[in-house]
């Protein structure tokens, strides 16, 4: 089961009949966040969600959503390619030989005794 942040943080705070504020202090956040995630405009981290949840009293284990976590191996090989690609159609020169600064001077570094 996919957690959606928004309605577990309203469901479980009106479930405790907490208000929003109350629900803030105990969460030791800030009532603003809480109308945030509430909301949907802003999305907790994880243990921020399950330290919300925790201050209603719910107990219950929170379930990460099924996407993938890691990218597909496969799409990353072939838009590495790609890029590698491009970078050698790209004009090539050599290198000037010149700083692009001035080299500081030596007594700009002390030497240590």
């Amino acid at each position: 089961m996919t957690v959606d942040a928004a309605s577990t943080i309203q469901t479980a705070r009106e479930h405790a009949g907490l208000s929003k504020r109350e629900l803030a202090r105990r969460a030791h956040t800030s009532p603003a966040a809480i109308v945030a995630y509430e909301s949907g405009t802003r999305d907790p981290a994880v243990g921020t969600l399950a330290r919300i949840v925790a201050a209603t009293g719910t107990v219950g284990d929170i379930e990460l959503g099924s996407g993938r976590l890691r990218p597909d191996v496969q799409v990353a090989s072939e838009r590495l390619e790609q890029v590698l690609g491009l970078a050698e159609q790209l004009p090539h020169r050599r290198p000037s030989g010149r700083l692009a600064f001035p080299p500081f001077p030596c007594s700009a570094f002390p030497h240590s005794a």
